[in-house]
């Protein structure tokens, strides 16, 4: 089965439009990678300032070679030349799950 990747992100109310907007610029950067099969921003609705950024892959190699690829890439440490802009979170913590058990809406 999958591994899920959970990026837990702590961001204050007044960077949150600055995080949807790099994820929206980002769109297209992790769907053509191997093994890459769901990606999800969650933005919090009530009580809380942490975004969730859910990531599911076919194998953790899979995910590790993005991240040592793209990934690396598109969180800013790809070689870039010049300044980069500051973090919108001001914390992070990546949490990782096996997915033991799956299921959808019924078909037909």
């Amino acid at each position: 089965m999958s591994i899920v990747k959970i990026n837990v992100l702590t961001v204050p109310e007044e960077q949150r439009e600055t995080l949807e907007q790099r994820f929206a610029a980002r769109a297209g950067a992790v769907e053509g990678s191997d093994g890459f099969e769901w990606f999800e921003l969650l933005r919090p609705v009530e009580g809380t300032d942490t975004y969730l950024v859910y990531t599911r892959w076919r194998t953790e190699e899979d995910f590790q070679r993005w991240m040592a690829g793209r990934g690396q890439a598109a969180h800013g440490g790809g070689g870039e030349q010049g300044e980069r802009p500051r973090p919108a979170a001001t914390d992070a913590t990546l949490w990782s799950f096996e997915v033991v058990q799956q299921t959808g809406p019924r078909q037909g």
